[in-house]
């Protein structure tokens, strides 16, 4: 077995080289960089498995499976991904897919979703929903919608603007599955691990970088972008306030901007997130974050209002995003084909595979334009214990 560490070192730097194709030529993406990115995603999930089941198989430990993510199937899972095994093995496989009528299990797609949201803090902070077969959702952007007073024009319009619709269908995820042809012999709990780490991995770097930077073309609006001014449905960035340290002062400064709704109203703010990229959270946050105690150990991640540092490859280097996490909405269902699997020619990958892929919908956006706050934090310096000495003696000798 390899060593874990080093293993997930690894994966980070895919899943960096995959968030890097996402946001190159500014924000259209490098299709070609992304897709050599992901297929070292799945070669390196394919060996994982291929060493988990040389071990587990020989201990036959099913807690061991468990703890692994190797789950006991419902039949109808069972049954999916035994006629898909089946199909792929044929020698048409396009066609033999395109028979088969059963989609992938709504029980799958949930697991997939859990995975993602406890493996990534980020999509577990914000609202999250699995939205199903919805293609559009009603969301209040307002914490309340009521009014006192006559019911008039004037109260119906401005409780009718407390509400955006968001459009589900405006941004699509396809999902590629490659598929190596031993793989078809480890038989449907396998090949179910296989594909839900697969997906929960893609989707989640994808959904990262549309939740913190997306553009608003054809996919959802990032927590760093403004929600007016767009130009052919691009929405521009914020503007970012460069800051310096992390003092009580400069989060006040960030934490009144967050207090205030788009109305011009104060909210109450009780705790919110600082979303950094890894690197930076190293080599600028933590060294800001991190002060000597009077027994000359350390305390990390201590901020002057209760915060969640969260680490995401999503965020551009030297940036920094503050904000209200359930003030995000992001809901991602499945597509218009019910979830079923389609053969592809389209992107060629290694020999000794067969590429497959299902399309997901979804979209985000921020509720109101002060609920996110971006910084520049490029200028962010190391956390220096100031001592101020009063009451000072004079010990110079008298004449």
């Amino acid at each position: 077995m390899k060593n874990l560490d080093t293993k997930q070192e690894n994966r980070n730097k895919i899943l960096q080289k995959m968030t890097d194709a996402i946001r190159a030529n500014d924000g259209a993406g490098d299709p070609d960089a992304f897709s050599e990115a992901f297929n070292e995603l799945a070669l390196d999930i394919q060996s994982g498995l291929h060493d988990q089941i040389a071990e587990l198989t020989a201990r036959n430990d099913q807690a061991a499976l468990a703890a692994r993510g190797v789950r006991v199937l419902t039949s109808e899972e069972s049954k999916y991904y035994s006629a898909v095994i089946e199909a792929m093995k044929g020698a048409e496989p396009r066609q033999a897919i395109a028979n088969i009528n059963v989609v992938i299990p709504d029980t799958v797609i949930n697991s997939v979703f859990e995975d993602i949201q406890q493996n990534h803090p980020l999509l577990s902070a914000i609202n999250f929903q699995n939205t199903g077969a919805l293609v559009k959702m009603l969301l209040s952007t307002n914490d309340g919608v009521a009014a006192w007073g006559a019911l008039g024009d004037s109260v119906t319009s401005e409780l009718s603007a407390s509400f955006v619709e968001v459009d589900l269908l405006a941004g699509q995820l396809t999902a590629f599955i490659p598929v190596a042809k031993y793989m078809l012999e480890l038989g449907p709990t396998w090949m179910d691990t296989y594909v839900r780490t697969l997906l929960s991995e893609a989707m989640a770097t994808q959904l990262e970088a549309g939740i913190v930077d997306g553009t608003g073309k054809n996919q959802p609006i990032g927590m760093d972008r403004k929600l007016s001014g767009a130009t052919d449905s691009v929405y521009p960035l914020k503007t970012a306030t460069k800051i310096t340290d992390l003092s009580p002062t400069t989060f006040g400064m960030i934490l009144d901007s967050l207090s205030t709704d788009k109305n011009g109203k104060k909210r109450a703010v009780n705790s919110i997130i600082m979303v950094v990229n890894p690197s930076d959270y190293f080599t600028k946050v933590f060294p800001a974050t991190t002060p000597r105690t009077t027994d000359g150990g350390f305390n990390h991640d201590v901020f002057p209002f209760p915060t969640t540092c969260i680490q995401s490859p999503a965020v551009p280097s030297g940036k920094a995003v503050f904000g209200l996490p359930q003030k995000y909405f992001m809901g991602c269902g499945i597509g218009s084909n019910g979830g079923k699997l389609e053969y592809s020619d389209d992107v060629k990958f290694l020999d000794r595979q067969r590429v497959y892929l299902t399309y997901l919908y979804g979209n985000g956006r921020a509720l109101d334009e002060n609920a996110f706050y971006l910084a520049d934090i490029s200028g962010l310096k190391p956390y220096v214990k100031q001592v101020e000495v009063t009451n000072t003696v004079s010990t110079k000798a008298s004449a």
